[in-house]
């Protein structure tokens, strides 16, 4: 762009300060949405930490410009739509593939994960993860499993110490009875 337009400079600023800001964007075709799809796919989209944008592939080609990939050039053909995604990646990436199954009209291309760009292929595989909050609770109990066997083993022989002393307790106690 030679002598650009203020209002598309900003909108290229405006571009590359949400994809900065993003912990992932996810790039989708929305060729045959209506509008209140559009915008039930919009309220979604906000209930689980995304926002759905939509700007001309030029204007986020000079965004982007920065990460080096082919791979993102491709996926800018066509109308293509932005979720951006502030929190758990996969629940926005969820949100869009189950969209997707009542609207197949909506199709996810890919995106990019801080420098990283996938594919659709990707996109999908992140959609089958887990929630966040989930995986960390099974990260938790991975780390907890070895200490709450540790203390069982420690507290055993004290069990069955105290078990032998009752019992000498009980046998003398009858013994004198």
């Amino acid at each position: 762009m030679d002598n650009p337009r203020p209002e598309k400079v900003a909108i290229v600023d405006e571009v590359r300060r949400r994809v900065s800001e993003s912990d992932a964007v996810i790039l989708t075709e929305y060729r045959g949405l209506s509008v209140s799809a559009l915008a039930d796919l919009r309220h979604k989209l906000g209930a689980v930490g995304g926002e759905y944008s939509v700007y001309k592939n030029t204007l986020v080609r000079l965004a982007t410009r920065d990460v080096d990939s082919s791979e993102l050039v491709e996926m800018l053909n066509g109308p293509t739509a932005l979720a951006f995604v502030k929190g758990d990646v996969a629940e926005v990436a969820k949100t869009l593939r189950d969209f997707s199954r009542t609207h197949p009209a909506l199709v996810m291309k890919g995106g990019m994960l801080g420098e990283r760009v996938f594919g659709a292929d990707d996109a999908s595989r992140i959609a089958s993860l887990e929630p966040r909050t989930v995986m960390l609770a099974r990260f938790a109990g991975l780390l907890q499993a070895p200490m709450s066997q540790f203390a069982g083993l420690l507290q055993a022989p004290a069990t069955k110490f105290a078990g032998l002393l009752q019992a000498l307790i009980d046998s003398k106690g009858k013994e004198q009875g």
